[in-house]
């Protein structure tokens, strides 16, 4: 959650970087009403208890002095019913400012540079040259349908559109592809976590998926739970509520879960083959951190996810997504663009913020920085998406006879 005390402190200024972001100019102008109306119902509050005070003061010296106090306690005691009154106007105030602090977006590192899409994302760095192929490469829906990796017809027969069966070789890969994933962090210093598949309501507010992107989430019936859409919701919120001690940062975490997604708003977006599932695997990385760790953290996961693409002989590129490209959450992302040579593009593969102090502050995970205890900074990062590397490799390896090699960094692993 933004930091209220700062909207307020530096209104003009941070609304100037929400607007980036997309954050409707009525909503920001309705925060700042009620930062004023606040500010008046707190100059009122202290001016009765300042009142409060003189008259507590007055009814001692009218005792010590033998006057009469009768009128004087009527004073006090409807002044005691004129602070009630106002401790709870400002109650609902703050609850009214929290309450749209919660549908408000982080605020942007300044060098995340402006734009309202993809289209608008910077270009920070290329890792491998694209292989040169003889022949034209076929996409990854051709290749599964030539080896029988991929069972889409069954998938959506058991389930429904956007799911699939992996088969045979594919589905031997896919589980190499995780093991593999989750060593290579390890030996980063990640530490390993097996985490439900499901988490509550309460959860995903403090990452920041409620209760903005509820259409998003599959929801169990008469359960506070839901099916989770990425690791980072359970790794984070392990620590929910909590406050470390200052020498366990920074927490470095690694975990394997499928996620689920129902993909609301992307109708007609990659309907055929596996990119956009409402199923899919995904090994994450999450760190919790100081402040002062957290930019250098988040240059290790990137380059952990990036070498470990570069161990898979995968090529791909760096992007600094804009303003108006990050997820709610995110004061930065930097995302990784695997190359599909049957598509002929550049395709996200990874996606690695930085949430600052946003999500710290809705799931309360704080550190003791001497007397203080102070919100931590989380980070998340896909380190892969299974499904997406399955698809780069099946391109990038592919032969001539639609048959396809294995990196030699996974043969151990099948």
């Amino acid at each position: 959650m933004v930091d209220l005390r700062r909207i307020e402190k530096d209104f003009d200024t941070v609304a100037a970087a929400l607007k980036r972001r997309g954050v409707d100019e009525k909503l920001l102008e309705r925060l700042k009403a009620l930062f004023e109306e606040k500010k008046r119902a707190q100059k009122r509050l202290e001016a009765a208890q300042a009142e409060q005070n003189r008259m507590s003061r007055l009814f001692g010296k009218y005792k010590r002095e033998g006057k009469d106090i009768s009128g004087l306690q009527k004073e006090v005691s409807l002044n005691k019913e004129r602070i009630a009154a106002m401790n709870e106007e400002l109650r609902v105030l703050e609850q009214k400012l929290t309450q749209i602090a919660s549908a408000i977006p982080n605020i942007p590192d300044p060098d995340v540079p402006d734009g309202t899409d993809e289209e608008e994302n910077v270009e920070l760095q290329k890792i491998l040259e694209p292989k040169e192929f003889s022949f034209k490469p076929k996409e990854h829906w051709e290749l599964a349908e030539l080896n029988g990796w991929i069972d889409f017809e069954r998938g959506v027969k058991i389930a429904k559109s956007r799911f699939s069966a992996l088969r045979f070789e594919g589905a031997r890969l896919e589980r190499a592809l995780i093991n593999y994933m989750l060593d290579f962090n390890r030996e980063r210093g990640f530490e390993e976590v097996c985490v439900p598949f499901m988490a509550n309501s309460e959860s995903l507010f403090g990452t920041g998926q409620l209760p903005k992107f509820a259409d998003d989430l599959f929801k169990i019936e008469e359960e506070d739970l839901y099916m989770i859409p990425t690791a980072e919701v359970p790794l984070t919120n392990l620590y929910r509520d909590e406050i470390l001690k200052s020498e366990e940062l920074p927490v470095k975490l690694t975990s394997y879960t499928p996620c689920f997604r129902k993909e609301a708003g992307s109708a007609g977006r990659d309907t055929r083959g596996m990119i956009r599932q409402h199923q899919f695997d995904k090994v994450e990385l999450v760190a919790i951190t100081s402040p002062e760790e957290s930019d250098a953290v988040f240059d290790e996961m990137v380059t952990c996810a990036s070498d470990l693409l570069k161990s898979l002989g995968l090529p791909h590129r760096k992007m600094l997504l804009c303003a108006g490209d990050m997820g709610f959450s995110a004061a930065k992302t930097i995302d990784l663009e695997v190359w599909l040579p049957g598509q002929g593009r550049y395709r996200e593969i990874s996606s690695i913020s930085n949430t600052r102090d946003f999500q710290a502050r809705r799931a309360k995970i704080r550190y003791k920085d001497g007397k203080k205890n102070r919100p931590v900074h989380t980070l998340n990062g896909s380190s892969l998406a299974v499904g997406r590397t399955l698809i780069a490799i099946m391109e990038n390896y592919q032969q001539d006879d639609g048959s396809i090699i294995v990196p030699e960094a996974l043969r151990a692993y099948l």
